[in-house]
């Protein structure tokens, strides 16, 4: 029988207003951390991206905080990125509003002015990356004073990117008496420590990720013509719902994006020499479908977790069979179908059969040009059957 966020003690109007976005049921990692961080005891969640670990740290903070006095910081979400500091502010604003609290997200590249204005309005809940939460606690702008609730997310990219220092630095000011959840894909050194330092006596769960794999989506290996290549993607989203390309390098992104543009193809690039403003508001058209692809390097990726993308097109292929589980595991999330379409000059041809030989993956590399009727179906057609 499935567990409903009812079953697990979730308030009413936070389970209504979780019932309007068609979300009744919890994942495993809302089911298992959920009760236990509801009674007030720390959690240390291990489980990755797309798990459903927000509505997991979330739904506790802001049932919480909801008998707090308003118009001060009770809860602090600290994240690594300002695309995943938007990405939480969207799923867990409506929750708050059913409860009468305010939510704001804070982050470097943005308007610090505004940000200030919005704190001294009052907020209840801040998502933050580090940055900036430290420029704005030593500004005197904000104050962790009041707060009860701090969760750490995707603590293991907060190492990687090398923030740790910052976090803890942020930890070290919260002395109150108050709750810490933390997430991670990892648990292992300094994220570990992370765990001894700063929570007490953790309730500790963990959800087995499997690792993205080879069977879990529809394989295409297409050589095209150099000059034709635009047109060969073009076809490809134009029958397709969302579409994430992969290149390269920026310049790659921007110069496709612009040939997509003359093709009748609405897309946007998504890259580090963007502007924040213009990465979100690209990343909210495709998310709302205003935008059929998103054309991105490796690393602006990283940020992006987007359900219901179909295709995925390496543009340019991958330098090795990991990055290229890594860029196609943006489809086929969830359960649900996918197809990653690799583009293959003559040049790379060797390069291409040596990744698909590290993943085992015995399958034609077929030749078709930009009238190829194939490409608008590339899911149901069967390279072996040419």
């Amino acid at each position: 029988m499935p567990t409903t966020f009812a079953d697990l003690g979730v308030a009413p109007p936070i389970v209504e207003a979780l019932l309007a976005r068609g979300l009744v049921t919890a994942f495993p990692i809302q089911e298992l951390t959920i009760h236990d961080a509801l009674a007030g005891r720390d959690v240390c969640g291990k489980a990755k991206t797309g798990s459903g670990k927000t509505l997991a740290f979330g739904i506790p903070a802001i049932q919480r905080i909801a008998e707090k006095p308003r118009g001060s910081v009770h809860a602090l979400i600290l994240v690594p990125t300002r695309e995943l500091a938007t990405q939480v502010l969207e799923e867990l604003e409506p929750l708050g509003q059913s409860l009468g609290i305010s939510s704001l997200a804070i982050y470097g590249g943005a308007d610090i002015d505004k940000q200030i204005a919005q704190i001294k309005k009052g907020v209840e809940l801040v998502v933050a990356t580090p940055g900036r939460m430290i420029n704005l606690l030593e500004r005197g702008e904000v104050s962790v004073a009041g707060v009860s609730n701090v969760i750490v997310d995707e603590a293991d990219r907060m190492a990687d990117m090398g923030f740790l220092p910052q976090v803890e630095w942020i930890l070290r000011r919260i002395e109150g008496d108050h709750q810490t959840l933390l997430f991670s894909a990892t648990l292992d050194g300094a994220i570990d420590t992370l765990v001894s330092r700063y929570q007490t006596e953790p309730a500790r769960h963990e959800v087995e990720e499997q690792e993205v794999t080879v069977e879990q989506m529809a394989h295409r290996f297409i050589t095209v013509h150099k000059m034709d290549q635009a047109k060969v993607v073009a076809r490809i989203v134009q029958h397709s719902n969302r579409t994430i390309v992969f290149c390269n390098t920026k310049r790659m992104c921007d110069r496709l994006s612009d040939d997509l543009h003359d093709l009748g193809v609405s897309a946007e690039p998504i890259h580090g020499d963007l502007r924040q403003r213009q990465r979100e508001k690209a990343l909210a058209a495709f998310t709302g479908g205003e935008v059929q692809a998103l054309i991105a390097t490796d690393v602006a990726a990283r940020g992006i977790h987007v359900n219901d993308v179909d295709v995925v097109v390496h543009f340019d292929p991958p330098d090795d069979h990991k990055t290229y589980l890594h860029r196609s595991g943006r489809t086929a999330r969830a359960g649900g179908s996918g197809v990653a379409v690799t583009l293959v000059l003559w040049n790379q041809e060797l390069d291409v059969k040596r990744i698909q030989k590290r993943l085992g993956l015995d399958i034609p590399i077929v030749e078709m040009f930009s009238n190829d009727q194939r490409l608008d179906d590339l899911f149901h057609w069967n390279p072996a059957d040419d």
